[in-house]
């Protein structure tokens, strides 16, 4: 099993090792390259797995209650810790609310549990993904637009790749090959960028970074197994649900956290050193997980 799990870990954080090497040595500018990512590889990644012939969005519906119930409680529970802990709770909430299921759940889903968990963990990055694009960014800035997030080209993948496979239409499969080609970039290049992220990323503050690193896995791991008592799930889900309440912040609260002024390098130091942690916390959920 411990064998088992390294051979799963190692790739992810090999990677993203790698990245951090080139970042520190090279200082590369991956701005265009992620926001090509962003724009284009991972929309493809998501439209592919959701107009897949194979898909149908039926079968996830408790998978995406459950996703939805962690992120919430996830949620709750980091403003309830940050007044306990006297922190600012837009600084300490996002974070705890919203994991990093992209550049880490994605590859790690189909490297534990194989191609077939790409659809369900897919499924699981759109629940998260439109929540943070959505009441993420509302929350640092109440005067966003919320009808903005329609154009985020992953939200808009997400809207077609279920409406195709709603409808049922069958993609030209030369065409699906090369939407899973372009997909197919996404998850080593997420990860490559999220070691140079954090070359760029500071600790100024170790204990709120710490208790983010701690607090982050392990309320999502507690949220995960209450509703898996609650809501009926196939034993593969069950453990993907697990793992997603195991991961580390994401990368994108630290992004938004800059765009909009609300204490970035605190969050910094939560994405940074949870990122670390994961090292301790993933093979955890693993176990319980495999």
């Amino acid at each position: 099993m411990l064998l088992r799990i390294i051979s799963i870990l190692f790739p992810l954080f090999a990677i993203t090792a790698i990245g951090f090497l080139v970042g520190r040595r090279a200082r590369p500018d991956l701005s265009h390259a992620n926001k090509l990512n962003m724009d284009v590889f991972v929309p493809a990644l998501v439209f592919g797995a959701l107009a897949n012939k194979s898909f149908h969005i039926t079968e996830f519906l408790p998978l995406l209650g459950a996703t939805l119930a962690v992120v919430i409680g996830s949620g709750v529970a980091g403003w309830w810790g940050a007044r306990a802990l006297g922190y600012q709770p837009r600084t300490f909430m996002p974070p705890i609310m919203f994991n990093n299921c992209g550049n880490l759940g994605l590859p790690l889903a189909v490297l534990a549990f194989g191609d077939d968990a790409l659809a369900p963990a897919v499924v699981m990055f759109m629940v998260s993904n439109l929540l943070h694009f959505s009441y993420g960014a509302w929350l640092l800035d109440h005067h966003i637009r919320l009808a903005s997030v329609w154009r985020v080209p992953s939200v808009l993948a997400t809207l077609a790749g279920l409406v195709v496979g709603v409808a049922g239409v069958e993609i030209w499969p030369p065409a699906m090959v090369a939407i899973k080609m372009l997909g197919d970039i996404s998850i080593p290049l997420m990860l490559f960028a999220l070691g140079v992220r954090l070359t760029e990323s500071r600790i100024s503050e170790i204990r709120l970074g710490v208790v983010g690193a701690v607090a982050r896995p392990v309320i999502g791991m507690v949220l995960a197994v209450v509703v898996m008592q609650l809501v009926p799930l196939p034993e593969r889900e069950r453990a993907l649900l697990l793992v997603f309440g195991a991961l580390p912040p994401a990368v994108l609260n630290y992004i938004f956290a800059e765009r909009y002024g609300q204490e970035p390098e605190k969050v910094a130091s939560m994405v940074l050193i949870g990122n670390v942690a994961a090292l301790a916390f993933l093979p955890v959920a693993l176990a319980l997980g495999l």
